[in-house]
């Protein structure tokens, strides 16, 4: 671990309000609307929300994870992800590395995890997230030397995802893997590099059969073979794990 400086105090400062806006970003690119100039307002009654509204974490909990004008619930992965960020902040900052490094390494961890909850929230991975995704991943490779592994693994993970997806398409004749699945794996596949393409490719696998079995117990029913399922959740807590199991050995990346 680095000895702390400006910069990575900073981070750890910041990393509150990196999780709203990263709930800024899950509520509002997916229905196509402006994460910059738009004022944040309550879905419900259309209430402007004011600073005191702002707070990370300290303004869902005093406000009970309400609208302080109509009492309608805000979505509890709010919560969620202002908890989060400052998490995978401080894990950014145990891996180690240059200032930059690790400042790139979060902004990574931060991006898998908004895309993340955009896949469980909406099914979808907006393109702003899997290409900053990938341009991150690939200037954090390159400042430790590693820009042609990292381009490798990205043409490897959007490859084998295109062919599975065409291959599924052709054999079934509908859609099996979206199309957003498949850009995910650029940044993943530049983030981890070829080498551990598999294991994130398994592990998010064997996640999303998890998943499937703890919702088909939930609610009484087996599992439906057709039902849309959000992989792209599950690949991208995969790399986050296989990034952070090697992060922690002695082959640390």
């Amino acid at each position: 671990m680095p000895e702390p400086d400006f910069l990575t105090v900073l981070l750890l400062l910041i990393s509150p309000a990196a999780g709203s806006f990263l709930g800024v970003l899950v509520d509002r690119l997916p229905r196509g609307e402006d994460v910059v100039r738009a004022r944040s307002a309550c879905r419900a009654c259309g209430a402007a929300l004011r600073p005191r509204d702002l707070v990370p974490v300290l303004s869902f909990v005093l406000a009970r994870g309400g609208c302080r004008s109509c009492g309608a619930a805000i979505p509890a992965w709010h919560l969620y992800l202002e908890i989060a960020a400052p998490g995978l902040a401080v894990l950014a900052l145990l891996a180690g590395g240059g200032t930059a490094h690790v400042w790139l390494t979060a902004l990574v961890l931060w991006l898998l995890l908004a895309l993340a909850v955009s896949d469980l929230v909406w099914m979808r991975l907006p393109d702003v997230l899997t290409l900053a995704l990938a341009l991150a991943a690939l200037v954090r490779a390159g400042l430790a030397g590693h820009t042609a592994m990292a381009g490798l693994g990205a043409l490897l993970g959007v490859g084998s995802f295109w062919m599975i997806r065409w291959g599924y398409a052709r054999l079934r004749g509908r859609e099996g893997l979206g199309l957003g699945d498949v850009k995910l794996m650029a940044g993943i596949g530049a983030f981890c590099g070829p080498g551990l393409l598999p294991h994130v490719v398994l592990t998010g696998a064997l996640l999303g059969v998890l998943a499937v079995l703890v919702a088909a117990v939930r609610s009484g029913q087996g599992p439906a073979g057709d039902a849309r399922q959000p992989f792209g959740a599950a690949l991208a807590a995969a790399a986050a794990l296989v990034w952070l199991w090697t992060a922690a050995g002695p082959a640390a990346i």
